[in-house]
């Protein structure tokens, strides 16, 4: 059955398009079969980061490395590492949110990066669907009709900024390239890497919608894999050009339901070098909702 986002802690001040609350447990039943415990999580793509915050505040690691080449976003976390978390917290909840000064607010320059940071939560809480990749706009009739003010709790995102700074020193954060940053390290034994890169494999074109940048070269991507010599887990889309990039590479990989933003239920790759500790068979009826494949299996 698909997981239940409502029952994982929301650690995120963003509502993000492609967010990973879903796979939060069964990243922590990845993360409850490493012995010694990880030293490092990378997250190349962090985007939200629900992933590396959970690690943290769920004392699954001491350290994180976030990269984020999108500049609004990282300025976000740049403010929550560099001690403006609480500025963050108290400007949102001042904040008289209507849609004339949601404009007014969106259209000022921004000169510094905490400015940068709240126009960044103002248009991820009042656009549609979150995105803040060119061509979305404010929301019109939201949820329930609220309109504007739909995804825009203050309380709620305000308490998420102030419990930001609890990790805020745990944080590594890079406005970086993430095949860079997984480069990086690679060669780190106790480093694990949970990886989420836009989605544009096959062909497919919500990648292009959602983020600023969403190019990126999935086979340099399964080539750094290869050289890691800690632990992986990367998330895609169900695409065929993924999974033959899998079998190529040596990887397994499994199907997991998930519930998308329109309620329905979609299948979600997961792909790493040893999913044996799903507990799952290697050969399983295409009508189970998990599967793993071997190389050996898939020949």
């Amino acid at each position: 059955m698909p997981v239940n986002v409502s029952s994982v802690p929301q650690r995120s001040p963003f509502r993000y398009p492609g967010g990973k609350t879903w796979f939060v447990p069964t990243f922590r039943k990845w993360m409850g079969h490493k012995i010694p415990k990880p030293r490092t999580l990378i997250e190349p793509f962090a985007g939200g980061a629900i992933i590396s915050l959970t690690g943290l505040f769920e004392d699954m690691v001491p350290k994180a490395v976030m990269a984020e080449l999108d500049e609004d976003v990282a300025a976000v976390w740049q403010c929550v590492i560099e001690g403006d978390a609480g500025w963050l917290a108290d400007h949102i909840l001042d904040f008289d949110l209507t849609r004339e000064s949601v404009i007014r607010e969106i259209s000022e320059p921004a000169i510094t990066t905490r400015d940068r940071a709240f126009q960044t939560i103002l248009k991820n809480r009042t656009f549609h669907g979150g995105i803040l990749a060119k061509g979305s706009g404010l929301l019109k009739l939201g949820e329930n009709g609220k309109g504007i003010k739909s995804r825009w709790y203050p309380a709620t995102l305000a308490k998420r900024f102030t419990n930001l700074q609890h990790v805020a020193d745990k944080i590594d954060f890079r406005c970086e390239d993430g095949l860079k940053v997984m480069r990086e390290f690679a060669d780190q034994e106790d480093a694990v890497f949970f990886i989420d890169p836009p989605y544009t494999a096959g062909g497919k074109k919500a990648g292009k919608r959602l983020y600023k940048y969403c190019d990126i070269n999935h086979e340099e991507l399964f080539t750094i894999c290869e050289s890691i010599t800690g632990d992986f887990l990367i998330t895609y889309d169900n695409a065929d050009e993924v999974k033959a990039l899998a079998e190529m590479h040596g990887f397994q990989y499994c199907l997991i339901p998930m519930t998308n933003t329109h309620h329905a239920t979609m299948q979600e790759l997961v792909i790493g070098k040893d999913l044996s500790w799903m507990d799952m068979p290697s050969a399983v009826h295409e009508s189970q909702p998990v599967k793993i494949i071997t190389e050996a299996a898939s020949q």
